[in-house]
Formats: structure tokens, C-alpha cells, sequence
């Protein structure tokens, strides 16, 4: 365990660090509420990426990627170790393993990871997004004062305690489980149709795991995409001038088809699916390395 543990918490922070940035656009897109006049502070992805970097420079591309890196570690560690831990135990004796068993084994990972996942997304969130409301403050005449993670969480628990820092779990588990019923599943159909390493150990050479990966976090990060819209404006604690609160799932689902129609659940999702690709191509591949067993001097299993 110790070693797929380690692969899992090197793979989320080299993943991570690579594709934060879009990760950014991302939330800021979502986030965003179209004006009652059609007006809006960002027309694209492009145009989000322009006005980010023009207004905060290249480290503002980075915000929030401290609490992200600092608990991507364990998120990713969960997730991977505990897919691989379920489809292990819900192998049949034959060492077969159904189609339903292979989702069962992803939902249950997924599930596992909300405990550190919840907590890490509430935080980066607020991060991501407070350059895009101190712009709309500023366009009205006024001033966000700016807040770390630290003191952030510091509040929240202050005033809420440690459930504080779980605003959003019901919308972060429908998320997670439901992508990792579809992403696991997926990854390992199209992990095993490439060729298999030349040492016997019945792995895929790395570019096919990195593909592999690619084409399923793309597919189940864009099927999931309505559900990531919803957490994302639930778990934004501070809002713009004019921009609507949600009391839960059912209340964003509601005012949001409301007053921005069916397309805004899909807010990002090209984004999302460029951000979700190569984070978990770049995961699986760096996890199936064994850069853990080499560092442990430990045989590879």
C-alpha cells in the first residue's frame, strides 16, 4: 500500500502544477452570472486567460495553488489507491472483474476522497475566483479586501467549526462519485488495448496509460460538468454585486436554469476537459511509473 500511496501523491502534484492555471479559468467561467443586459466579464476562455494575466500577472495564475498542491497529495493518493484496493478485493476467484464491479470499485474511491477533496476545492475556489469579484468590485467603485487560505479556513471554522470547511459536500460527492464511476471504468478499457510492457508484468507502456488517461478523464470530466457548475457557485463564499445565493443543490439547479438557461450547467466544460485530460494522463502515467518502489528500494507488484 505504502508505495501506490506515494505514486498517488506525486502524480496529483506534478499533475496539478501543470495544469493549474487552466484549472483557474475554469472556475472563474463557471462562476461567472450573465448581467440581466447579456453583460459579462469574461466572453471566453481566451479572453479569460488575457484579462487574468494582464490584471494579475503570471503568479496570479497560480492563486490558490498552495492549499491545492499542499492537499492534492492525499486527495489523489485516496483515489487511486482505493480504486486499486476495490477492484483487488471485488476480483472473482477466476480473476474476472464486471463491467458493474469496476464502477462499483470507482464510486467507492470516489466517495473515499470528499473527506480531503471537500475541504481542498472550498478553499482553492475562493482563491481562484477573488480576482474576478475584486475586478467587478473595482468596476463599481469598491474594494475586496484580499484573504489567504489560511485565514479563510481559520474563519470558517471560527464561526462554523470544522463542517465549515465542508460547504458543498453533497454537490463535491454527487461530482466525485459520479466521475469516478465513469472515468476508472473507462481508463482501464482503454488502458489494456495498447501493448504491455517487455518485463511480463502485464502493465501498458507509459504513453498508452497516458492516453488512456486523457481519453477517459476528458470524457467523464465533461459528463460531469453540470454537477462540477453546481458545486463551484455553491461553495463561492463571496459573491459579485448583483450575483444570486444559492441555498443548496436544488436551488442552484433551479435559479441557474432559470435565469441563464440549460447551456450555463456546461460553463467551462471545454476548459474543464482541458484541465481533467492531461491532469489524470500526467497522474496515471507518473503512477504507474514506480517512482515510489525505486525511491523504497521495493519490488514493483
Amino acid at each position: 500500500m505504502l508505495p501506490k500511496i506515494i505514486n498517488g501523491g506525486i502524480a496529483g502534484v506534478i499533475g496539478v502544477t501543470c495544469v493549474f492555471p487552466l484549472d483557474l479559468v475554469k472556475t472563474r467561467l463557471q462562476n461567472q452570472q450573465i448581467g440581466p443586459n447579456g453583460e459579462r466579464m469574461y466572453n471566453s476562455m481566451f479572453d479569460c486567460f488575457r484579462k487574468t494575466y494582464r490584471a494579475e500577472g503570471y503568479f496570479g495564475m497560480y492563486r490558490g495553488s498552495g492549499v491545492n498542491i499542499l492537499l492534492i497529495t492525499p486527495e489523489k493518493a485516496i483515489k487511486l489507491t482505493a480504486n486499486d484496493y476495490f477492484r483487488h478485493k471485488l476480483t472473482t476467484k477466476d480473476g474476472k472483474l464486471p463491467m458493474t464491479s469496476q464502477m462499483l470499485a470507482g464510486g467507492l474511491a470516489g466517495a473515499f476522497q470528499i473527506i480531503v477533496t471537500t475541504p481542498m476545492e472550498l478553499l482553492k475556489i475562493q482563491m481562484q475566483d477573488a480576482g474576478r469579484v475584486a475586478a467587478a468590485a473595482k468596476l463599481a467603485g469598491k474594494t475586496v479586501e484580499k484573504v489567504s487560505a489560511t485565514q479563510l479556513a481559520t474563519q470558517l471554522i471560527k464561526e462554523k467549526g470544522i463542517f465549515g470547511l465542508y460547504k458543498g459536500i453533497g454537490a463535491t460527492g454527487l461530482r466525485d462519485v459520479t466521475f469516478s464511476v465513469i472515468y476508472f471504468p473507462l481508463f482501464a478499457t482503454l488502458n489494456k488495448l495498447g501493448p504491455r510492457r517487455c518485463d511480463d508484468s502485464g502493465e501498458a507502456v507509459f504513453w498508452c496509460s497516458f492516453l488512456a488517461g486523457l481519453g477517459a478523464g476528458s470524457t467523464a470530466a465533461l459528463a460531469v460538468n453540470p454537477f462540477d457548475v453546481i458545486k463551484t457557485r455553491l461553495q463561492a463564499i463571496k459573491k459579485a454585486d448583483g450575483e444570486k445565493e444559492f441555498k443548496g443543490i436544488v436551488d442552484c439547479i433551479t435559479k441557474t436554469m432559470k435565469h441563464e438557461g440549460p447551456t450555463a450547467f456546461f460553463k467551462g466544460g471545454l476548459c474543464r476537459m482541458i484541465v481533467i485530460a492531461p491532469l489524470f494522463g500526467i497522474a496515471q502515467t507518473v503512477y504507474y511509473l514506480g517512482v515510489a518502489e525505486g525511491l523504497l528500494g521495493t519490488q514493483k507488484k
